[in-house]
């Protein structure tokens, strides 16, 4: 009787913690009316460095290269093995086939957005939104003219003449007080859609608001390029696809890109960090973003600071997790974390490889000479599976963030995929095709995709006299 009392007072006790966010109540390390003599407009994260040591130290651990299973900092050559070999097909006709990288610390976010491949002459500045300290100061002094302003023309040298520097310290604080700040309009105006009130957030909800200013899905909005995040209709896979396909396209915005392979028009997911775990457990029990990944931590042996390496809570979870799980053994912990994530990119991959099949399936079609009605009836499910897969892929915590949540829309995808496969399926029997041989030789297409070894060439043999590229019309 005695023990089951001590584990109810401990579970009741997690729960406490996770209902209380763990440090909702924590003192901010600062007092208000503190002043640091910096300029309000400083933009350069070694001003900060004299003044807040131990905090900068801890930013520059952002440099180590470090992995865990599912999340990577290490800078990947073009012959580095590919995680992700079915990408360059599905993600054909667009930049993400020809480089898609693991994700980097946010230290490396200019250096890695001048030299990615995507980046073009045709490329805006909104490119730039979530790389750049001066990002803040160029929409103030330029408007609505940043968003669409040619990258490397205008907005990288306007970026470089102010001193920027990657992703730091003004993004998230008042550089004259420390406060935590919101720089980004795109946030304030998107939660503001939801009908939030953004003029007074508590501490807590700042704690979640700096991270959601970047770590969120979003499109160009079509009249300007201005970074939109799609959330009027809520944070969901579902709700944003009801967005894009109601308030986007009623803005005149339909797609990414027209899709090589199977002439569908795709949205390109992004990374909905924010989203999946405001939804998720954690988030539903108010524990923020910087609870897990900014955890307070003894900094010199003796003072309480914020973390500001922010990386996997695998790596932290003394400080991280034990704070709320302190009735768990920690490498237990990290074991049911890396099932929870095993689980999902089985479920992951297999949802992408029914995708790629629907793809060739509907090229098929195509060249099968299917009706229009048809070919677009099948598109339309492919859309919908891409989306759902692209939303747990592009997001980094593979399903963590909301273990439930991520499984259900990954269900949603394989049964748009397979959809699609079944309509194609009907029409090309119709049509004499042979199902078997159109299966063989999209396997070959998979084994070339794989087995060349320059990544920057994979997207070139997604296509082939078989399955011919499908580009958009003129």
């Amino acid at each position: 009787m005695a023990r089951k009392i001590h584990w109810a007072y401990l579970l009741l006790v997690a729960i406490i913690l996770l209902v209380s966010g763990c440090s909702s109540s924590d003192k901010t390390e600062a007092s208000a009316d503190a002043k640091t003599g910096l300029s309000k407009d400083e933009i350069s994260n070694e001003a900060f460095k004299d003044l807040f040591p131990l905090q900068y130290d801890s930013y520059m651990k952002n440099e180590e290269m470090e992995d865990t299973k599912y999340s990577g900092s290490v800078k990947r050559s073009k012959y580095d093995q590919d995680k992700e070999p079915l990408l360059p097909i599905l993600f054909n006709g667009y930049g993400f086939a020809t480089e898609y990288n693991e994700d980097r610390g946010h230290i490396y976010a200019n250096e890695d957005v001048r030299e990615i491949a995507r980046i073009t002459d045709a490329s805006v500045g909104s490119c730039l939104t979530c790389k750049s300290t001066a990002v803040p100061h160029l929409i103030e002094e330029m408007g609505d003219d940043y968003w669409g302003g040619n990258f490397n023309n205008d907005i990288w040298p306007a970026a470089e003449a102010m001193g920027h520097s990657p992703i730091g310290c003004s993004d998230c604080h008042d550089p004259e007080t420390m406060d935590l700040r919101i720089t980004r309009p795109s946030f304030i105006k998107a939660m503001e859609s939801q009908g939030v009130d953004m003029s007074n957030p508590t501490k807590n909800e700042m704690r979640n608001y700096v991270c959601g200013q970047c770590h969120v899905e979003y499109y160009f909005a079509p009249e300007n390029s201005e970074v939109t995040f799609p959330w009027s209709e809520g944070f969901k896979a579902e709700d944003m696809y009801e967005y894009y396909e109601t308030v986007a396209k009623d803005r005149g915005f339909n797609q990414d890109w027209i899709h090589n392979i199977s002439g569908t028009p795709i949205l390109k997911a992004q990374h909905p960090e924010f989203e999946t775990h405001m939804t998720g457990p954690h988030g539903q029990a108010d524990v923020t973003c910087s609870d897990c990944h900014m955890p307070y931590e003894r900094a010199d042996g003796k003072k309480k600071i914020t973390s500001h390496w922010w990386t996997s809570p695998l790596k932290t979870m003394e400080q991280s997790c034990a704070t709320c799980h302190s009735n768990r053994d920690l490498d237990e912990l990290a074991d049911r974390v890396e099932e929870i994530q095993d689980n999902h990119m089985k479920a992951l991959h297999e949802a992408e490889d029914i995708s790629v099949n629907a793809h060739y399936y509907v090229n098929k079609m195509i060249t099968s000479g299917v009706s229009e009605e048809k070919i677009k009836e099948a598109q339309n499910h492919i859309r919908k599976g891409q989306w759902y897969w692209d939303y747990v892929a592009a997001e980094n915590a593979a399903g963590f963030h909301n273990p439930q949540g991520a499984m259900d829309t990954l269900k949603i995808s394989s049964e748009e995929s397979f959809r699609a496969i079944k309509i194609a399926t009907e029409e090309l029997v119709k049509k004499g095709v042979s199902i078997e041989e159109l299966d063989k030789e999209i396997e070959k297409v998979k084994e070339a995709v794989k087995n060349e070894p320059d990544n920057f060439k994979k997207k070139d043999h997604a296509t082939n006299d078989y399955f011919p590229a499908q580009q958009p019309k003129k």
